[in-house]
């Protein structure tokens, strides 16, 4: 897993530091969005926080383990759209295009994603077809 310091810029894009944005939340703090959610995966996914994802998926889609390929840099977020989600909700989606390079070339994933919120923690439940 790469190290980033609190006062360097978050992976996610919102334009604030690792540490007043997903560093927290890497931490263990709840998540008080999916939006929030989806930007602390995918910044988990630029360091290689593998513990992280886990813990963030909801457990009935969760794999037994998983690992981020070490040769894909993601270099970029877009937040399409997000649908619910919010403080007072328990399910959202959050449509996103993330970018990033490997070996091979540029990659752009694009993806509607469903989030459910339990017990006051938001989870990645699946991708919409």
């Amino acid at each position: 897993m790469s190290e980033l310091a609190a006062d360097q810029p978050c992976p996610c894009g919102r334009g604030v530091s690792y540490g007043e944005c997903c560093g927290p939340l890497h931490a263990g703090e709840p998540a008080p969005t999916a939006e929030r959610l989806m930007r602390s995966r995918y910044s988990a996914f630029a360091l290689g926080n593998d513990d992280y994802l886990l813990r963030s998926w909801h457990p009935s889609t969760r794999p037994n383990d998983f690992e981020t390929d070490p040769e894909i840099r993601w270099q970029r977020l877009i937040i399409e759209s997000t649908e619910a989600g919010g403080p007072f909700d328990d399910a959202g989606r959050v449509t996103f295009t993330a970018i990033a390079r490997s070996p091979e070339g540029r990659i752009e994933q694009y993806e509607r994603s469903r989030f459910v919120r339990e017990n006051g923690h938001w989870f990645y439940l699946d991708e919409l077809d």
